[in-house]
C-alpha cells in the first residue's frame, strides 16, 4: 500500500468519525411555505441544508407569498388529520426512526401554525417520534405574532403554554411570544430572566428569546450589561442545566459578568447586542431558528464547555443574522432608489430575505458582536 493511498484511506476515517460525533443530521421541519419569497420552509431548510443536515418537510400551510404583501395571498393551509396521515406514513416506513441512532429524525423543528387542528397534530407527531426515538430533538419556534399584535388566533397560546412548550428541547420565542406565553412584561434583563425562568419550569432546557428591546434599566446590573445604544435589540440566551448543582443561585435575578469556570451554576446565560436596522424584515425568526439549531445539535447534551458552546453559538448567529438582514436592507435601499415611484407591492417584496446571497456569511459566520455572561 503507498503512503498516499494510506493517508487518503486515514483521511476518510476521520471524516467518517467526525460525521458519527455530530450525530443524527435529519430534521423534520413542519411550518409554513410560499411560493416566492423567504418565509417558514423556505427560509429555514436552506440555512439547515448548508449546515449539513438533510430536511423532511412538512408545509401546514402553501401560499403564493407572505401574508404582509398589499393584495393578499392565495393557497392551500394543511389540516391536522393529514398532517398525522403524512407522519404516520412515515412511521409504517421506519422513516422516523431509521435503523441505527445515526438514521431517522433525530430533530423536529416547528414555526407557523395557524391552526388548533394543526397544532394539536403537532403535539401528538412530537409526542410519537420522541416515543419511536427517545434522543430526538424538539426546536419550538411558537410563532404567534410580534410588535405587540398576534397573528394566530388567541386560543392558540394557551394550546401552546399547556400542550406543546412542555414536549419542546429548545425554543425560540421573540420578545411579544415570550410575554405571551410567560405572561411576564420583559422590560430589564431580570424580566427576560424571569421569563426564562418559567420556560425552564415547563420543562425547556434551552430558551432563546430573540428581538428584545430593553425599555427600562436594570437597575442592579453590571455595567457591561448595558445596551450600548437605544438602537440596539438583544437576544438572550438561558440553558438550565440539571446536570449540575440544583442549588438556586441567589444572584439568579442580579445579572453580572462572573468567571465561567464554576460547576455549581443551575444556569448558563448570555446576552448579546446588535445594531436595530430599520424596516420590517418577513423571515428573519425563521433563519434563526434554524440556525440555533443547527449550531446547538452538538453541543446541546451538557459537559463543561456547554457555557462557552452557547456563547460562540450567540456570537455567530448575531453576526450571521445581522448580515442577512443588512444585506436585505441595502438591496431594498438600491431597488427603491432606482425608481422615481415604487407599488406598495414592490415595497414589500424588496425586503424579501437575500438568504441566497448571504451563503458565505452562513457558512463563515462573521465574528462582530461579543455575547456577554448574564449569571
Amino acid at each position: 500500500m503507498n503512503s498516499s493511498s494510506s493517508a487518503d484511506d486515514v483521511d476518510s476515517a476521520s471524516a467518517e468519525n467526525k460525521e458519527e460525533a455530530k450525530g443524527n443530521m435529519r430534521v423534520l421541519s413542519i411550518q409554513s411555505h410560499v411560493v416566492s419569497g423567504y418565509v417558514g420552509n423556505k427560509a429555514a431548510v436552506f440555512p439547515l441544508q448548508l449546515l449539513g443536515f438533510d430536511v423532511d418537510i412538512i408545509n401546514c400551510v402553501q401560499f403564493s407569498n407572505h401574508t404582509g404583501y398589499p393584495f393578499g395571498w392565495e393557497g392551500e393551509v394543511l389540516d391536522g388529520t393529514m398532517l398525522t396521515k403524512l407522519v404516520d406514513g412515515m412511521d409504517r416506513n421506519g422513516l422516523l426512526s431509521g435503523d441505527s441512532e445515526s438514521e431517522g429524525v433525530g430533530h423536529i423543528l416547528t414555526g407557523y401554525i395557524g391552526s388548533e387542528s394543526v397544532l394539536r397534530a403537532v403535539a401528538s407527531a412530537v409526542q410519537k417520534l420522541k416515543g419511536v426515538k427517545a434522543t430526538c430533538r424538539y426546536i419550538c419556534d411558537p410563532v404567534l405574532g410580534d410588535n405587540g399584535s398576534l397573528y394566530v388566533p388567541k386560543e392558540l397560546v394557551d394550546i401552546y403554554r399547556r400542550n406543546v412548550v412542555p414536549l419542546a428541547d429548545v425554543i425560540t420565542p421573540n420578545h411579544f411570544e415570550a410575554e405571551q406565553l410567560t405572561g411576564i412584561s420583559i422590560k430589564t434583563i431580570p424580566d427576560a430572566q424571569r421569563a426564562c425562568s418559567i420556560l425552564h419550569d415547563l420543562g425547556v432546557s434551552l430558551v432563546l428569546i430573540t428581538s428584545i428591546i430593553f425599555t427600562e434599566e436594570s437597575g442592579d446590573c453590571n455595567i457591561e450589561l448595558v445596551p450600548p445604544s437605544n438602537d440596539s435589540i438583544a437576544i438572550f440566551a438561558s440553558r438550565r442545566n440539571v446536570h449540575r448543582s440544583s442549588k438556586r443561585n441567589e444572584n439568579l435575578y442580579r445579572p453580572s459578568i462572573q468567571d465561567d469556570s464554576k460547576s455549581d451554576r443551575t444556569h448558563d446565560q448570555y446576552i448579546i447586542y446588535t445594531p436595530r436596522l430599520a424596516g420590517h424584515f418577513t423571515g428573519t425568526g425563521d433563519v434563526c431558528a434554524a440556525l440555533f439549531l443547527g449550531w446547538t445539535a452538538d453541543n446541546d447534551h451538557g459537559g463543561e464547555n456547554v457555557g462557552s458552546c452557547l456563547s460562540c453559538t450567540l456570537e455567530k448567529l448575531a453576526g450571521v443574522m445581522q448580515a442577512i438582514v443588512k444585506r436585505t436592507a441595502d438591496a431594498a435601499e438600491r431597488k427603491q432608489s432606482s425608481s422615481s415611484s415604487i407599488g406598495e407591492v414592490k415595497v414589500v417584496s424588496c425586503r424579501e430575505l437575500q438568504l441566497i446571497q448571504s451563503r458565505d456569511d452562513i457558512l463563515n459566520p462573521p465574528k462582530k458582536f461579543r455575547a456577554m455572561r448574564v449569571n
